[in-house]
Order: structure tokens, then C-alpha cells, then sequence
């Protein structure tokens, strides 16, 4: 045994398993000792230990080749891609965001300078760079350019920030825009967006935003191991944004908007608003609503003392009254219920009435006028806004003694003539949060208030009143629609848009939303019964006007207060009409306490006949 071992050490015995085994895990680590019986390092050896060492050997050999399938084969590309990434950076370019006309051409917004450092972490794939300061100062961005020039992570960007040049005037009509946001980008804006840009948050600025915002260019820059930049490889020059040019004439806005300021803060009332449009093709010429707001507070970050000012302003000053506002319409509901009783027969033009003071059926449905306005066509009805004859028109006449009720159109005629007219229903003007007002059935009745619905119901409906709401705007579609001819067209704002050149690469057409449903032959008697409401009507003092119009004045009352809206709606020229004009006084009492003054004011100054 000791010369087996001996053989082992010297080298002579070198084919043998055993050998093999001594050599390698024996004779570098201890003494062997002779004592040992030779059957025991035999059995040791060459048997179990051998084999599993060999088991362990293949299992990572399979390991390892799977990992290299897994590596080169299943992922090879994503890394390659990484790999590229690594040896490039891509910058992106802003687009310059597109710019904002009136319909004469006068610039509405600006876009001004900003310069931005932002950082991008550049080991991590698809990170959104964030802003570290914006607003930086040129002198000082510049400075920033250099000394980041050689940088992937930070970097300047110089963007834009808007300007808005007649902010009071134009805040419910523009809106404004704002640093995007996550949910935004969630909201799948992530390919176009980064966080760092800014998106149209309200009005036009939100739904033209496809438009203005333009498309960014990219600098793909070649980076060094560590990260620093290079040269620059490739370059995709940025679109800028189109423009738009909108309906709006600055000079009517401007006119509205100081008028109903004026009137507002003379009495102390709540707020205004006013809408004008061509009643050909509705376009928008002016839409004011009062109070109004500063947009430009928005974009350099609105401090949240002052953002809590605006939200918590009674008079609420971010509110858009003329689409969103819902009130009683007052007596211009009448210009409906006049064209629905013509059309359907129930009146026509030589059906008179006696006007005594109103109508007693269970309780007193007054006049407006003590003792009643007398012997009463449709003609007079509407130039002196003569209660009796629409009850009459839309309820019909009630027989105490029989309980029938005879003649009148109904709840149910009146309220699908209401739709036809636009009523209910939201315009289709461009800009968000429009409210679609509130025409009230006998089904909505029972449903919600779980009665029936009652011929006072009716009265109190055909006079404007009761659970009926319109916003401004709706009053300005259903007078266009008697001025026009029998066609509600959909209101617009933008007349066309435009490349950076000017050159027109869109017009926006006319879009009719419902047509004919009231025939021309009694618009017309409905039109002169309006001219003869400004001759020696209700509204007299628009007579003195240099130009032809016809009117239609309504005073809302406020459900539970003895406070009452002032309104008033025009076209004219009353043979060519060319414009309508509606007018809301909230709590401004009369129609010619405050909302026809306005009218009047603004169309002395205003010449339409020199304007389109």
C-alpha cells in the first residue's frame, strides 16, 4: 500500500482512476496517511462522488446554454436596441404651437419666448424628461446651452409660452393651455406628448388642439460610452401648428363686452352675457360673457390663492354664461310658440283674442299689463308681448263649467316644436362644457315630481316660464332661424384655418343641423309682428336706430325670488337680416331696464351695413 501511494506521488502510476483522483483532490491538500486501507480510498473514489460531480457538470452546461438562448436568440434584438440606444441620444424639437386671428385679421394670441431646463435620466428606456425651471432668462439660457452642451441628461429647450393680447375679451371663447399632465398622457397622448410639453386645457385652445399644436422634429445625437454627447447623426425639423382664423369681430366683442361691464357693475348686478351671429350661416360675430378672467394668469402657474379667488367669486367669473348659463327664457319663447300655432293651424294671422288682464282657471294666469292689452292678433301679441293671446296659442281655452279645454297647441306639440328649434339639446358650437338646457314634458313631470301634467303647466310654459331653460346662445339659433327663412344652422366659431405661410388650407362650410320644419309664409308673420314690437312695441327705443330691425323682449322671472332677468333678441336689417343679437341682464329686471339699453348702445356704435 505505501508503494502504491509512493507511485502515486512520484508520477509513476498515471492511468489509474485512483491516480487520477490522489493527484487532483489528495496530494495538494494533505499528507495521506499509509494507514488507510486501500479499499476504502477505492470505494471513496471512483463510485458516487465521480458521478454526481458529473450530474452537477451537465446541469450547468444546460443552464448556461439556455441563458444564451434566452440572451441571444429571445431577446437578442431588444438588447441590440439597447445596445444602439446607448451609442444615441434622440432631442426632441418643439413645434411652435399655431396662432389665433379674428375674422379681420388681428393677431389674438402671441408666443413668446421660454427658455426650459429640463432632465432626462438616459439609462433607463421611454423616460419622460421633466422640468428642473422654466422662464429661465435669455442671457442666462444661453449660458445654460453651453455649459450642457455636451450633455444627453440635462439640457435647454427653448419653447414657447402663449400670450393671449386681449385677455378679458377673449378668456370664454380661447381658453387657455397648461403643462400636460399624466393622466393626459394616459389618455393616449403619450406618442405625441412628453410631460414637459403644454396642451390646450379650455375653449378653442382645447378643441383645436389637433391643430394648433403642431409636430415636434427630432436631433439624433451620437453618444460616447459614458453618455456625453457627440455629433449630431440625423435631424427631422419640427411642423409648426396651423392657425386660426376665427368668426369673431374684435370690434362688436369689444363693444358687447364694455356694455354689459358697464351695466353689471353700474347696479351691482350678478353678471351678463351676449351672443351675436349671422343668421345665414351661424357664425359666430361676437359671443361676451361677464365677468370674465385674466387667461394669462394660467401660464406661468396660477398661484393657488389666486385660483381659489376665481373659483370662490360669486359672480364666477370662469363660468362661460352664454353656452353654459340655463335660465327662463322669458317672452322670447313666444317667437316659438307663434310659429308652431301658425304651422300647425291652431292660429293664424286674423285670430284675435281679448286681452282683459289675464285668465282665471283655478288661479289668476296674469297679463303684464293691468286691465289687459284688448282686442289682440298675433301681430300685436308679439310686439307687446301680450300674455293672454299665448296662453291661448299654446294651452288653448278652458271651460269651467264642461272642464274641457279647446284649441292650443299642447305640451306635447309645444315641446317638439322647442326641439326643432334647437331646445334640449346642445348646438354644436366648439367649445366644451356646453349645458343643452331643459324642455319639460308631461312624461318628466310624472316621472319626476310623480304628478300629472296640468293646463297651467302649459300657460306658464307658452309664456316662457315655468321649468323650461335655454342658454343665451339658443335664444340667438331660434330667432336666426325665424330672421333666416326655417334653418337652424350649427353655431361656429373658426372661419378657416391656415398654414405658417397664411395660405388657407381649410374652410369651415356652413353646417345645417334641421331645416323647413316651419314654413317661410309664417316665419314671415312672426318676423313682422318683431319689427312692429321696435316700431311701437316693446321695444320702441330701438326705432331710433340708423338701420331697420325687428325685436323680441323677454323678463324672466326667478323661481322664488320677485327678481327677474333682463332679455332682449334682435335681427337686422329687418328686410336682409345680417346679424342677430341676444342680450342677458341676469336680475336686470325689465327688458328695457337693461338688456335692451345694451343692445341699443353697442348697434348705434356698431355698422353692420358697412361690416359684411
Amino acid at each position: 500500500m505505501k508503494d502504491l501511494f509512493n507511485s502515486i506521488r512520484d508520477g509513476s502510476i498515471r492511468d489509474t482512476k485512483l491516480g487520477t483522483y490522489y493527484r487532483a483532490h489528495v496530494v495538494d491538500k494533505a499528507p495521506i496517511d499509509p494507514s488507510v486501507p486501500t479499499s476504502y480510498i477505492a470505494s471513496a473514489l471512483p463510485g458516487s462522488r465521480v458521478s454526481w460531480l458529473g450530474t452537477v457538470m451537465v446541469g450547468l452546461c444546460i443552464v448556461l446554454l439556455g441563458r444564451l438562448v434566452w440572451l441571444q436568440v429571445l431577446h437578442g434584438s431588444d438588447y441590440r436596441a439597447q445596445a444602439d440606444a446607448n451609442r444615441s441620444q434622440i432631442i426632441t424639437i418643439p413645434a411652435a404651437r399655431g396662432l389665433i386671428y379674428d375674422v379681420t385679421g388681428l393677431p389674438l394670441v402671441k408666443n413668446e419666448p421660454n427658455f426650459v431646463v429640463l432632465e432626462k435620466n438616459t439609462n433607463k428606456n421611454n423616460t419622460q424628461p421633466h422640468i428642473v425651471q422654466e422662464f429661465v432668462a435669455h442671457d442666462k439660457a444661453i449660458a445654460l446651452m453651453a455649459q450642457f452642451h455636451d450633455s444627453t441628461s440635462v439640457y435647454v429647450e427653448a419653447q414657447t409660452a402663449r400670450h393671449y393680447t386681449q385677455p378679458d375679451l377673449y378668456a370664454h371663447i380661447l381658453g387657455y393651455i397648461g403643462r400636460i399632465s399624466n393622466a393626459d398622457l394616459a389618455d393616449g397622448l403619450a406618442d405625441d406628448y412628453e410631460l414637459s410639453d403644454q396642451i390646450g386645457k379650455t375653449g378653442l385652445e382645447s378643441t383645436y388642439e389637433a391643430v394648433l399644436h403642431g409636430k415636434k422634429g427630432t436631433i439624433t445625437k451620437e453618444t460616447t460610452a459614458a453618455g456625453q454627447a457627440m455629433n449630431d447623426i440625423a435631424e427631422e425639423p419640427a411642423i409648426p401648428g396651423e392657425n386660426l382664423v376665427l368668426t369673431i369681430d374684435t370690434n362688436l366683442q369689444q363693444l358687447l363686452y364694455d356694455e354689459l361691464k358697464n351695466m353689471v357693475d353700474s347696479k351691482g348686478l350678478p353678471g351678463a352675457s351676449a351672443v351675436a351671429l349671422d343668421p345665414n350661416t351661424g357664425a359666430i360675430r361676437a359671443l361676451v360673457s361677464y365677468p370674465s378672467y385674466d387667461p394669462n394668469l394660467f401660464i406661468k402657474g396660477i398661484t393657488a390663492n389666486t385660483y381659489a379667488d376665481l373659483i370662490n367669486d360669486s359672480r364666477k367669473p370662469l363660468f362661460n354664461r352664454v353656452i353654459s348659463g340655463e335660465y327662463p327664457s322669458g317672452s322670447t319663447f313666444k317667437l316659438i310658440v307663434a310659429s308652431a300655432a301658425l304651422q300647425e293651424g291652431v292660429v293664424t294671422p286674423a285670430t284675435t283674442v281679448n286681452s282683459v288682464g289675464g285668465i282665471m282657471v283655478d288661479s289668476l294666469f296674469p297679463d303684464w299689463k293691468a286691465g289687459g292689452h284688448g282686442i289682440t292678433n298675433i301681430y300685436k301679441a308679439l310686439a307687446e308681448s301680450v300674455n293672454t293671446y299665448f296662453y291661448i296659442a299654446g294651452g288653448g281655452t278652458y271651460d269651467k263649467d264642461t272642464r274641457e279645454i279647446t284649441g292650443g297647441l299642447g305640451i306635447d306639440r309645444i315641446a317638439a316644436y322647442a326641439k326643432e328649434f334647437g331646445l334640449g339639446e346642445e348646438s354644436g358650437i366648439p367649445l366644451p362644457g356646453e349645458a343643452d338646457g331643459f324642455v319639460p314634458t308631461r312624461e318628466w313631470k310624472e316621472e319626476a315630481k310623480g304628478e300629472p301634467w296640468y293646463l297651467g303647466d302649459t300657460y306658464h310654459v307658452s309664456i316662457g316660464q315655468g321649468d323650461l331653460l335655454v342658454t343665451p346662445l339658443q335664444v340667438a339659433m331660434y330667432t336666426s332661424v325665424v330672421a333666416n327663412g326655417g334653418t337652424l344652422y350649427q353655431p361656429q366659431l373658426v372661419d378657416h384655418i391656415t398654414d405658417q405661410a397664411g395660405v388657407t388650407t381649410q374652410t369651415v362650410e356652413p353646417i345645417i343641423r334641421r331645416q323647413q320644419f316651419v314654413d317661410d309664409q309664417y316665419l314671415a308673420v312672426v318676423r313682422a309682428g318683431m319689427r312692429q314690437a321696435v316700431t311701437g312695441g316693446s321695444a320702441r327705443t330701438m326705432s331710433s336706430l340708423p338701420m331697420t330691425s325687428a325685436g323680441k323682449t323677454g323678463t324672466a322671472q326667478m323661481g322664488g325670488t320677485d327678481k327677474t332677468h333682463s332679455w332682449y333678441t334682435t335681427f337686422l336689417p329687418y328686410e336682409n337680416p345680417k346679424l342677430v343679437l341676444t342680450v342677458l341682464v341676469e336680475e336686470g329686471g325689465e327688458s328695457t331696464e337693461a338688456a335692451v339699453p345694451v343692445a341699443k348702445a353697442v348697434l348705434s356704435k356698431y355698422g353692420i351695413d358697412t361690416q359684411y
